[in-house]
């Protein structure tokens, strides 16, 4: 195992590898900003490096001030989290060069997954459903591209290859708009990730959004951990995620999830990994992959009993998986909503000292945040200060669950999103279950 590894986030993720690294006898290194130097992990890390100021670029964006830490902590192992520098192949690269693990894929895998295209030529060759689309990279030749699009059927959507986050697309609902968009998405992804590259798929009108979390090593074993639905979502940012996704059978599940277990093994993946999908009408269709451990990882947990961080960190030891497919069973059903600090009628930032906390409890209730009595939010990182999440025998009572531990947080000094939370999950579209990628935002505006 890995003596010693330098966490390299903030927040609840950086809290969350430091309680797996004290559960496997790992020592941590937290690296933090001048802002950040009271977070509960950095005074609880068995040493702790400032990397830089405020500023996420001059700190935790900061490769040369990651790397000089981890070498004079004597850290062996550096682990992303999510965010930041997680999915960045290069400082995957830089920090291997350096002669540390990366607790994550291979720069080679995370630059082959990061390029939605590449990442569909080889979904695709794994057997893994795909949108249909153009199958590359859109060239310059006009009729191509029109002939392309009548064969998908309107309406299509222009994606960047380098896009994520639900930045460098544009929907063509007609051929009149088709070669002026394909112009227009090329220069903003050109400008936005340095990459022009952009291909076209079938818009899908009303999906759901499905994922599947994986598990890999290096010694050709892979497992899937079964699904998560992760339809509420607002300006494509997920608000609850929740596990199994409701509607999927057991027969479908195992279907999809092998062959995503069987990606992972054509590919050489290394580590945890989540493939998603858009779901419409019976159908997956892959979307991206995302090669780290995701915000709403501890759904699959609770429902799975499996620990997604202590097997990332053991799979980067060199370890073997310490399950197998047949070790994996459903309990229950798990919700998870976001706790960011903002205003919950018009999402504004609400940074500020936190002067009363309380956190819920009872059972089957889990709290993953780093605030405190006294905590002051900074304003200059992502909103989110903590996740709930609640677990129960069926989907109701998980619900039922999540309403009685909104009722009792308690954080006041700042504004929260908790009374959207609470509005959402009386909601009687989500009661029911299934709600698409588009319920949220609407219903949003039919409020205002």
């Amino acid at each position: 195992m890995l003596d010693k590894i330098l966490i390299a986030n903030r927040g609840e993720i950086a809290l969350r590898i430091l309680r797996a690294c004290r559960e496997l006898g790992i020592k941590t290194v937290a690296v933090h900003s001048d802002a950040d130097r009271d977070l509960k992990h950095v005074r609880l890390a068995d040493e702790s490096v400032c990397i830089g100021p405020a500023s996420s670029m001059d700190s935790y964006l900061n490769v040369p001030a990651v790397i000089s830490a981890a070498e004079v902590t004597d850290s062996v192992g550096i682990h992303p989290g999510y965010g930041f520098l997680s999915e960045n192949a290069d400082f995957a690269e830089r920090v291997m060069e350096s002669g540390f693990v990366f607790i994550g894929p291979r720069p080679e895998t995370i630059r082959m997954m990061g390029d939605k295209v590449a990442a569909i030529k080889a979904m695709k060759k794994a057997g893994v459903p795909t949108v249909p689309g153009s199958d590359g990279p859109l060239g310059t030749d006009d009729e191509t591209n029109i002939k392309l699009a009548r064969g998908i059927g309107y309406p299509i959507i222009i994606k960047a290859a380098g896009g994520g986050g639900g930045r460098g697309m544009r929907v063509v609902h007609a051929e009149a708009a088709l070669l002026n968009s394909i112009s227009l998405t090329k220069a903003e992804a050109g400008a936005a990730f340095n990459n022009d590259v952009v291909y076209m798929e079938k818009f899908l009108g009303n999906p759901r959004h499905i994922e599947i979390q994986v598990l890999s090593d290096e010694h050709g074993n892979a497992i899937h951990l079964a699904e998560r639905d992760c339809s509420m979502q607002r300006r494509h940012q997920k608000v609850i995620e929740e596990a199994p996704a409701p509607g999927i059978t057991p027969e479908m599940r195992e279907k999809i999830g092998e062959r995503c277990a069987q990606a992972c093994r054509d590919i050489g993946y290394r580590g945890a990994g989540t493939f998603e999908f858009l779901y419409e009408d019976g159908e997956f269709y892959f979307i991206e992959m995302n090669t780290r451990v995701q915000v709403e990882h501890p759904v699959t947990e609770m429902i799975t009993g499996v620990d997604i961080v202590k097997e990332q960190l053991r799979i980067a030891a060199g370890e073997p998986l310490s399950y197998k497919q047949s070790d994996i069973k459903i309990n229950g059903h798990a919700m998870e909503c976001r706790l960011n600090a903002e205003d919950p009628d018009n999402f504004m930032p609400s940074p500020g000292t936190i002067t009363s906390y309380h956190a819920p409890g009872g059972p089957g209730v889990r709290v993953d945040t780093h605030i405190y009595n006294g905590y002051r939010v900074p304003p200059f990182y992502d909103s989110m200060i903590g996740k709930l999440i609640c677990h129960g025998e069926t989907r109701d009572v998980a619900i039922a669950r999540m309403l009685g531990a909104l009722s009792e947080v308690v954080i006041e000094g700042i504004k929260t999103n908790i009374p959207l939370q609470q509005r959402l999950f009386r909601d009687s579209g989500f009661q029911a279950g299934g709600t698409n990628i588009h319920y949220l935002e609407k219903k949003l505006e039919q409020e205002q």
